[in-house]
């Protein structure tokens, strides 16, 4: 039985002239879908075949009487039998429709009743008594429902068996998964000095197919910002470009990589190079911290010994550029904290002495540190990560926030850490 559509209009000839062409076209005569344009005019009941009428209360413009509306959506549903049918008005006032709402109502319908009006509107008692949802095209107002109405059937007919070649003209669209449609190219290979893209003439399906994934990402992203935000990527594959996307737009400076490993006595000097630099950019940042003989030497060694001291080397020129202590063992100030942990108990790591070489500041190893200490503590079965930093220490309070870390409280470092000017700490925690 072919998906059906009834469309109630003053303009039954117009629109079968559109509906009757091209794609859907074709699919009405191979007997795929069945659209009717039914003329309301048939059914008044008067020898003027009036359809509207002067509001009451007063007002600009007509409104389409409820009587002829009823009679022939009555007869349109007499004809049609026992049916899946849902009675739809195409108003302003009406859902957004979208793909979603394609989909919907080509899977729980096979007939449709697209009501259009005009002038200035229906008669509300036979919206209230008849209609079963209004949907709108768009938020403006257009003259008459018959352009919506035909986008809607269109819309919806062409996901019915049989109207396209195959399921993959539609899937791979725009909008059917939330994301706009990859770019297309045809003949000439070289147009106007513009040359298609060099994989789609490589013949290798695979990557042509990650191309194309690649592009409707970055498409949606910068398209429609507001579709890509509310988009769960479910597929490892989807992550994978959405990284490579945000990467290959960074900053010449935010693209070096960073490889994590255990911290070793020949790296000491190293990082106490950059335990150097970093104390003198708090120093000069007006920051109360590390300005009192702490962190040091022996720290460092402690955490080598303690296998808990990490540093992370710069891929591309092959320098250390960073060091932290992940710790896994819980702290002793942590159960004072003026607030309250997001946990309870010391199943938790801790990150502390995070520090980068001044020449990688602005890049991403801080934002990796903290994302390796994650992962590791994850791996060890941790529920969250802690991390106390200075209350004048915007950078890392800021580091902290954009990293998903909740503000639990105020530390007091002071008891276990004698040689800091200001003790106290802003205490964070995040959820593994």
């Amino acid at each position: 039985m072919a998906y059906r559509i009834d469309i109630l209009t003053l303009f039954p000839q117009s629109m079968s002239a559109v509906l009757g062409e091209s794609i859907i076209g074709r699919a009405k005569k191979k007997g795929a879908v069945e659209i009717n344009c039914v003329q309301i005019r048939d059914y008044t009941e008067n020898r003027q075949m009036q359809v509207d009428d002067y509001p009451y209360g007063g007002g600009w413009g007509l409104v389409m009487m409820a009587q002829p509306l009823k009679s022939c959506l009555d007869d349109v549903l007499k004809k049609v039998g026992p049916r899946r049918s849902r009675v739809i008005y195409m108003s302003p006032q009406g859902r957004p429709f979208n793909q979603e709402e394609a989909k919907r109502l080509r899977r729980d319908y096979d007939h449709l009743v697209l009501v259009c009006g005009h002038y200035e509107g229906v008669d509300e008692r036979f919206i209230e008594e008849c209609v079963d949802e209004e949907i709108s095209l768009g938020d403006f107002v257009l003259t008459g429902g018959e352009i919506a109405a035909m986008a809607v059937a269109d819309c919806v007919c062409r996901m019915v068996p049989g109207v396209l070649a195959d399921e993959e003209c539609y899937t791979g669209e725009s909008h059917w998964d939330g994301l706009l449609e990859y770019p297309q190219y045809t003949r000439p290979e070289v147009w106007e000095g513009r040359a298609v893209p060099e994989v789609l003439l490589t013949g290798d399906h695979e990557k042509v197919r990650r191309w194309r994934r690649k592009k409707q990402l970055e498409r949606t992203l910068d398209k429609r910002p507001d579709m890509f935000e509310k988009l769960e990527f479910t597929s490892k594959e989807d992550r994978r470009l959405v990284e490579e996307i945000k990467y290959e737009r960074l900053p010449e400076k935010m693209k070096l990589r960073f490889e994590p490993r255990r911290a070793e006595e020949r790296d000491l000097e190293a990082i106490l190079r950059i335990m150097d630099e970093a104390k003198a950019y708090l120093r000069e940042s007006g920051v109360d911290q590390w300005q009192n003989g702490y962190p040091n030497r022996e720290a460092v060694l402690a955490d080598m010994a303690a296998g808990r001291g990490w540093v992370f080397d710069c891929v591309d020129d092959g320098c250390l550029a960073g060091y932290e202590c992940i710790s896994m063992e819980p702290e002793a100030c942590y159960p004072g904290i003026d607030g309250a942990w997001l946990t309870g108990g010391e199943n938790y790591a801790v990150i502390h002495r995070t520090m980068a070489a001044a020449k990688y500041r602005g890049t991403r190893l801080a934002t990796e540190m903290f994302s390796f200490a994650e992962e590791l503590a994850a791996g060890m079965g941790r529920a969250s990560v802690r991390v106390d930093t200075h209350r004048d220490n915007k950078p890392m309070n800021r580091l902290c926030e954009k990293r998903g870390y909740k503000y639990c409280g105020v530390v007091d470092i002071g008891a276990t850490n004698q040689t800091e000017g200001d003790p106290l700490r802003n205490g964070y925690e995040k959820l593994l």
